[in-house]
């Protein structure tokens, strides 16, 4: 694969059901924050980081279409997730009780070192099952979907040999 089509570049975007972020740096505790609400009785947290059988990752992406791309996969969860079946009838079925409180997706661009978080997802709801299913929905539909690319450094190996991949 040769070179992503578009320089990345930081770029937030706030819709209805939370924030989308590309940036060079990941506040985790602040991305979790920001989901938190009184209505939620549970956040669930997926942090994706940089394993020690890489040197490292370096991520770039067409940044536009990216952030519209993981908005849409965030309104796709957050229409898509049910309400659980422990709730009475009368609220799973109730247009007015939601069933994600807020939704919030970070994802890093330029060099992560080994350790380092490239990806942050942030999911309060009422109740656990709906975050822990929305947080896996949407990482997996911005790994297979968004436009960001990553880039494989090995140990021992020259860094001008390492290939960009589809994040996935």
């Amino acid at each position: 694969m040769s070179l992503p089509p578009a320089a990345s570049v930081e770029s937030i975007l706030e819709i209805p059901e939370g924030t989308i972020a590309i940036s060079h740096s990941l506040n985790v505790q602040e991305i979790i924050n920001s989901v938190q609400d009184d209505s939620a009785g549970a956040t669930a947290v997926f942090i994706g980081t940089t394993r020690n059988s890489f040197k490292g990752l370096e991520y770039q992406a067409y940044t536009k279409l990216a952030l519209k791309t993981i908005a849409d996969i965030v309104r796709n969860a957050a229409s898509s997730v049910t309400r659980s079946d422990h709730q009475p009838q009368a609220q799973r079925d109730s247009s007015y009780v939601a069933s994600l409180v807020r939704c919030s997706v970070h994802h890093r661009i330029g060099t992560v070192p080994v350790g380092e978080p490239s990806i942050v997802i942030a999911v309060s709801s009422p109740h656990r099952k709906e975050s822990f299913v929305a947080c896996e929905q949407i990482l997996e539909d911005v790994k297979r979907k968004a436009q960001i690319w990553k880039r494989e450094f090995y140990e021992g190996e020259d860094e001008d040999t390492a290939q960009w991949k589809e994040n996935y």
